[in-house]
Formats: structure tokens, C-alpha cells, sequence
């Protein structure tokens, strides 16, 4: 058994943690829950269970789960709050904006209220990655929000713009950013609504606290950051491991925010060296050999000397027989982390384009 860290928490209102919102092949129902175990050694409070892969977050968002997923769901989150942690969901639903009537209003008080059975801490309306060309986008998008903060008062509600981020990449795939958007949403979103902001970036190498004071300014408001590190589901990223510490955030990044998630890997074992970063930027003392006690003392000191390898050449820059080299390799551990290991080296996690046609 694993050995728990003396680590501290962040304090008061301050959410540090883990959102999935990856694309792709998804974590396990285990791997959620190992991560209740997992984000307290870390020092970490906060998991958002919102995959791209799931449906009924996005765009089957109006049905309700199937009757295993939802059991699977009761017992993520009786799981979090034993381990006095805070859990929720993101609720990604597709384009409703473009028709909210009085139909689709009743649909979504329908959902919110299937998911106040879950008695979650946090709940997320997540826009994201929908075109957004509506001349009135923050005024309907604030519309929404405003009615799910009526019907669940009690849950502390976050959302994410369609443009989350300064990155030109999003207005290439979906459209121009009406006038005025982020300032609009600043002035129509209540004072406890936070705001998810991804960086200059949609994947940011660096963010300062200078990005952040822009930002800020416009939203009139600390924005929470979704950090989309070590996330490794795009046609580029998923050729790679990001097995460092997340790095390069100014240590004084949290005086401008609400709130920093990190967006893990599809391979939620070997997320967990990246999160050390996370924890460490918000003064958390963490022991030396946190990711041995983690993965296993042999696991982590083979990866030790390959992680540079992986996380900067990456699968193309290995070769065949080097991959199968390794493969084997890696055959030999036992544990998920491994199994994960073999699965890349095997090519299982390459990028599929049709994930983004859900």
C-alpha cells in the first residue's frame, strides 16, 4: 500500500486539480478512482470529470447515462467526498446557444437536476470547441449559465468560453469571436461564475503573469486555469509522453487567478510526474520520491532515463526496433503505469481524427 504524503492542501476557496477533458481514448473507471487516492498525496483538491469521449456531456448532453455509467458515476463521487475532496462534472452542451428555447430549457433543468444526484461540489458549462459565429454569443451562452445557477445554487459553477484562449487557432475552426465577446461575458456572468482560461495558447509553453493581467482586465474578473499540460490527445501531442514536471507558470500566477487545472495525458498513471509541477507551484512540499511511491520504485527509475526521450523525440523520433526494444522492456514491470507504457510504445494511443466526431 501506498504511503501518504504530509502535504498541504490549497486553502480556502482556491481549486487545484484535475480536469479531463481530453479527447481520444478515455482512463478507466479504476484510474478515477485511484485519483482519489492520488490527489491528496499530491496536495491537490479538484476533479472534473468531463471527457470528450462522454456523450452525454456533449452531444447526447440531454439523455441521461446508461444505468452502469451512472452507477460508476454515484460511486466517483461518494469516493471524493470521503476523501474530503471536491469533484464534479463539466456539461458540454453542443451548440444549445443557437436554440434555447422553451424545450431545450427544460432539458437542460432536467440534466442539472439527474446531476445534483450526484451531490457534486462543482459543476462546469463548457463551450468549447463549438463554432462560435453568433453575434449574440456571450448573451446567450450567460442566458444558460444564469438559469443553471437558479437551479442549483448550492454547486459552484465554472464555464468555458468558446474562446478560451488569445491563440488564433481557434478562430480559424470555429469562426470569428463576435465583438466585444469576453467583455460581454464579464459583464453578464454573476461575480461567482469562474471563468476557464487555457493561456496565450491553447497548449501554452509558458504563461506569465502578465498574460493573465490582459485577461483579467477583459473578463473583468481572475480567470481558472485549464492547462492543458501534460494533455497528449492532438495529432502532434499524442506522438508524445509528457512526463516532466509542468514548469514554466510564474510562481505568482495564483494572485491573478480563481482557480488551475491541468488537463492530464490519456494515460492517467503516467499523468502523475507531470502534476508534481502543479502541486509544487503552490508551495506544497512534496517528498523526493513521491513518483516511486506512485508508479513503483523500479518503474520510475527505468523512466527516469527514458522520459527525455519520450517527452522530446516521442514515438517518431524512436524507430521501430528501438520501440520494440523498449517494449519489451517495459513488458517486464507489472502495474497499470506500465501497462500504459507498452500500449504507447505499441502505437495504441495514436491520434484518431474521428475522436473529434463524436
Amino acid at each position: 500500500m501506498m504511503k501518504r504524503s504530509a502535504v498541504i492542501l490549497p486553502q480556502g476557496d482556491f481549486l487545484c486539480g484535475i480536469v479531463e477533458g481530453y479527447y481520444g481514448r478515455t482512463w478507466s473507471h479504476q484510474d478515477r478512482l485511484d485519483y482519489a487516492q492520488f490527489l491528496p498525496q499530491l496536495g491537490l483538491n479538484s476533479f472534473l470529470y468531463c471527457p470528450k469521449s462522454d456523450p452525454y456531456l456533449r452531444k447526447q448532453w440531454f439523455a441521461h447515462w446508461p444505468l452502469a455509467q451512472w452507477q460508476q458515476l454515484l460511486e466517483l463521487s461518494a469516493k471524493y467526498r470521503e476523501q474530503g475532496l471536491l469533484f464534479g462534472l463539466g456539461l458540454s452542451p453542443f451548440e444549445l446557444y443557437r436554440h434555447y428555447g422553451a424545450k431545450e430549457r427544460q432539458q437542460l433543468k432536467d440534466k442539472v437536476q439527474r446531476i445534483q444526484e450526484l451531490h457534486p461540489s462543482l459543476l462546469a458549462l463548457l463551450f468549447d470547441d463549438m463554432p462560435g459565429a453568433v453575434v449574440d454569443l456571450a448573451e446567450r451562452q450567460a442566458e444558460i449559465i444564469a438559469d443553471v445557477q437558479a437551479w442549483a445554487p448550492e454547486l459552484r459553477l465554472l464555464m468555458c468560453p468558446t474562446y478560451y484562449s488569445t491563440d488564433p487557432v481557434l478562430e480559424k475552426h470555429f469562426g470569428p469571436m463576435p465583438a466585444e465577446y469576453w467583455s460581454r461575458l464579464g459583464t453578464l456572468l454573476a461575480e461567482q461564475v469562474e471563468v476557464f482560461w487555457t493561456g496565450p495558447k491553447v497548449c501554452s509553453e509558458s504563461i506569465s503573469c502578465a498574460d493573465l493581467v490582459v485577461i483579467q482586465a477583459a473578463f473583468g474578473r481572475p480567470v481558472t486555469l485549464w492547462d492543458n499540460y501534460p494533455v497528449n490527445d492532438g495529432a502532434v501531442r499524442s506522438d508524445k509522453l509528457y512526463l516532466e514536471p509542468l514548469s514554466q507558470r510564474s510562481p505568482k500566477i495564483n494572485q491573478h487567478l480563481a482557480g488551475h487545472f491541468c488537463n492530464p495525458m490519456n494515460q492517467a498513471q503516467l499523468s502523475l510526474p507531470a502534476l508534481r509541477g502543479l502541486a509544487e507551484l503552490y508551495s506544497n512540499q512534496l517528498p523526493q520520491d513521491l513518483e516511486a511511491q506512485l508508479l513503483g520504485e523500479e518503474l520510475w527509475r527505468q523512466l527516469a532515463q527514458d522520459r527525455h526521450a519520450f517527452q522530446y523525440g516521442g514515438l517518431s523520433g524512436l524507430g521501430e526496433l528501438r520501440r520494440q526494444e523498449l517494449s519489451s522492456r517495459y513488458a517486464r514491470f507489472t502495474g497499470p503505469a506500465a501497462a500504459e507504457l507498452v500500449s504507447w510504445l505499441q502505437g495504441e494511443y495514436t491520434f484518431d481524427p474521428a475522436c473529434l466526431t463524436d
